[in-house]
């Protein structure tokens, strides 16, 4: 009795199964395709020395319909394929909620979270202006493409900074806070924006202040119970635990707060950023859960997001000579709205090219706005042709940001390992 008979007999045994199965799973070669590309892809983009989203978005272009067509766009916009990438995009929110560091925030002091406040406002009044210049359908396309473009990226920001040793400078933490701060008020921004978009000053906008208590009210139940029990709550940081509680307790919490966004009609997304953030917060200590959570979320799941973005990007609009002119400008705007009050950083003390380098590092864009871009096509607010210029700001920022950084604010040197020696 080998396998192939075991296998035949529970076909004939459950063939309801099999049906299910055939209009749930995807054929062979998406599988084959998406699985490999979700291996190789990084390790191609390190050679390059380019962000694996880069590859990944390109390469689901490359293999979709409107180059390729090795596969369908139905393939990665239903059945299997689509709960995998929206548990990606979930997940993607989630960490970045995580990797807000309150801690860095709360040790800078007012001064900083002041700064970073004042020059978010200004990037978003930037923004405002400059896509009044845009050829926009309506003011909500203005709106939103205003808190798009306005949002920070951690993970642009803090690999650029270590990789130029500059992260414990003053120039470094004020980049951190700056955009940990765009990258949280943008994404919360957007998020009470498209509940108001699809439902109006009515009832349902009573959903954003009860989501807020219940988020307050889980903060002061976590925070109690790491108090009272935190020999349990160490636990959750093991990295030697075999039942990996940790992640397991992270995967509950996000699931839980994508429930509650559901059941509140609220956009998913919102609950998997806040669930990070509130994690983040009541736990300043995460040990190195983070880079679990990172690597089981970034090794497969976020990247099948990625490459269904590719698949299903609109590169027949971006043909139109008007759309194409849009999506440039979408980028235009984007860069100069973090560009422009940059200087402003020189009054807490830094150069004037270190602050040009910070609002560089500030301007690049990564994996979160697409995410965000995603919202505002599902409601509506944007249509494909607007997300696509999303789409490209992050492929033109997330590789010229960091190069520009470089060259503004060049790599310090390090102390030798004798030099420090001798110091002590």
């Amino acid at each position: 009795m080998g396998p192939s008979y075991s296998y035949h007999r529970l076909i004939d045994m459950f063939p309801f199964a099999a049906s299910a199965a055939e209009g749930v799973l995807p054929n062979a070669q998406t599988f084959i395709l998406i699985g490999f590309a979700a291996f190789l892809l990084p390790l191609v983009a390190r050679r390059l020395k380019l962000p694996s989203v880069v590859l990944e978005i390109l390469f689901g272009l490359l293999i979709g319909p409107e180059v390729l067509s090795l596969i369908a766009a139905e393939s990665t916009s239903e059945g299997f394929v689509l709960v995998l990438a929206e548990l990606g995009l979930f997940l993607l929110m989630f960490l970045a909620g995580f990797e807000i560091d309150f801690t860095s925030l709360e040790r800078e002091g007012r001064g900083p979270v002041v700064t970073g406040l004042v020059g978010y406002v200004v990037i978003v009044a930037l923004a405002w202006v400059g896509f009044g210049f845009v050829d926009l359908a309506n003011s909500n396309e203005r709106i939103f493409l205003t808190l798009l473009v306005s949002a920070g990226s951690a993970g642009i920001i803090i690999p650029a900074l270590r990789a130029t040793n500059r992260s414990v400078t003053a120039q470094g933490q004020l980049t951190i806070v700056v955009g940990i701060i765009a990258e949280f008020l943008a994404a919360t921004g957007i998020i009470i924006f498209s509940v108001w978009f699809r439902s109006g000053w009515g009832v349902e906008m009573l959903a954003v202040p009860l989501f807020v208590v219940i988020l307050l009210v889980s903060l002061w139940v976590m925070r109690t119970i790491a108090w009272w029990i935190p020999d349990r709550a160490e636990r959750l940081f093991a990295s030697d635990d075999p039942d990996e509680l940790g992640i397991r307790f992270s995967l509950a919490l996000l699931f839980l707060f994508v429930g509650l966004s559901i059941a509140l009609g609220m956009d998913p997304i919102l609950g998997a950023f806040m669930a990070g953030a509130i994690f983040a917060f009541v736990f300043r200590n995460s040990g190195d859960l983070e880079e679990r959570l990172a690597g089981f979320s970034y090794g497969f799941l976020i990247p099948i997001f990625f490459i269904s973005v590719g698949v299903a990007f609109p590169l027949d609009a971006l043909r139109d000579p008007s759309v194409l002119q849009t999506a440039a400008a979408i980028i235009v705007v984007g860069v100069l709205a973090k560009m422009i009050p940059s200087p402003l950083l020189m009054r807490r003390g830094l150069s004037l090219r270190d602050s040009l380098g910070a609002g560089v590092l500030v301007a690049g864009q990564l994996s979160v706005i697409i995410a965000l871009a995603e919202v505002g096509v599902q409601i509506g607010v944007i249509d494909e042709g607007l997300s696509a210029g999303a789409v490209l700001l992050v492929g033109v920022t997330a590789i010229l940001s960091p190069i520009a950084f470089r060259f503004l604010s060049p790599p310090l040197a390090v102390p030798s390992t004798d030099q420090s020696e001798a110091d002590l």
